[in-house]
């Protein structure tokens, strides 16, 4: 029995399939190919846009930072006409900037709308970096005297001066005193002094507060001394009784909260320039010969600049360190905060790296 020929539209039927099947795979492939090339695009869009928006925020904060310098040197223009220079919270630097729409700073048509562009609000204040009590001033030691002098009794005096204001800190911020004489150790040895480890090593030496868990200080501790303390470029910076807490004052001057709360109350109505009979009435205990006057003074050179920007739900927020030297106000540090979200009244609010 013969087999029949293959009929030939059953081999058209097959070719047909074969091309309907390549077309199809043509078409998968091209759709893949074009859905990566728009996801890419679109990925370099937004890095870009991320960039930019970064860029913008940088020089908005910059800008704040340059108006705060401004006001500082400003500041001591307008107080050569006093008979005696102070820093107080009753002066335009102390007042903080509220947060404002961005907008409103930037826009000098009068035809523009306030309400064009993304939302970006930004705010401010500025600190008295030595309204509290600088650890650095732990590394001053006195020097060695030469043989068969006596030490310099000042200097030791000052010396002994600091590590008792430091103790008197550390148990406040809830640690032990013994804690304050490590932490001076540490600051002497990174500062170039004499260590006590035998194989010659040197710590960092930390440039801020929250840096001493380098030496074995843990967050939460570093958190409760930050409110007390702070860690300034050099040593040898007094504490300014015009603009530090009552705690502060309690524990450099060594007198109790009740002394401290009664310099508090009267500087609110009359800053102090000088150590006068008003301010020694309200510490007996510190006669014009105690040590622990040269602590304290009643001017400023280091501040705290601090600028968030809000733009929709991103916070960015910078805080500077500036050394005023005159009417000259040069940028000593910069750092980002991280910040996740924003307190109406906190200025402070937020981790630093």
């Amino acid at each position: 029995m013969r087999t029949a020929p293959a009929r030939p539209h059953v081999a058209t039927r097959s070719r047909r399939g074969a091309a309907l099947l390549t077309a199809l795979l043509i078409v998968v492939l091209v759709t893949t190919l074009s859905a990566a090339m728009v996801w890419r695009q679109s990925r370099s869009i937004q890095i870009e846009a991320a960039d930019r928006g970064r860029t913008q925020a940088d020089w908005v904060l910059q800008g704040a930072l340059d108006w705060a310098r401004l006001i500082l040197s400003e500041d001591v223009k307008s107080g050569r006409s006093k008979a005696a220079q102070s820093d107080d919270l009753g002066e335009v630097w102390a007042v903080p900037l509220a947060e404002a729409r961005l907008s409103s700073f930037l826009s000098q048509d009068e035809n523009k709308s306030e309400d064009a562009g993304p939302d970006a609000f930004l705010s401010g204040h500025i600190e008295d970096a030595q309204g509290l009590f600088n650890l650095r001033n732990l590394e001053t030691q006195p020097t060695q005297p030469q043989a068969g002098q006596p030490p310099d009794a000042q200097a030791v005096q000052k010396a002994l001066d600091n590590l008792n204001a430091a103790r008197r800190i550390f148990q406040r911020a809830g640690m032990s005193a013994s804690i304050a004489e490590q932490v001076q150790k540490s600051l002497i040895a990174s500062a170039g002094g004499k260590g006590t480890d035998q194989q010659g090593d040197v710590p960092l030496r930390p440039a801020r507060i929250e840096q001493l868990r380098w030496f074995g200080l843990n967050e939460e501790q570093v958190a409760r001394l930050g409110t007390l303390a702070v860690l300034l470029p050099k040593a040898g910076t007094t504490l300014n009784l015009n603009t530090a807490p009552r705690e502060v004052i309690a524990d450099v001057l060594g007198v109790d909260l009740g002394v401290a709360d009664s310099i508090v109350r009267t500087r609110q109505s009359n800053a102090f320039t000088v150590w006068d009979d008003r301010l020694a009435s309200l510490v007996p205990g510190l006669p014009s010969t105690d040590t622990r006057r040269a602590m304290a003074a009643f001017t400023s050179n280091y501040f705290f600049v601090e600028g968030q920007l809000r733009m929709d739900d991103r916070i960015l927020a910078q805080r500077s360190l500036v050394f005023r030297d005159g009417t000259n106000v040069r940028v000593m540090d910069r750092q980002r905060l991280l910040r996740q979200s924003a307190l109406p009244g906190t200025p402070g609010y937020g981790t630093a790296p």
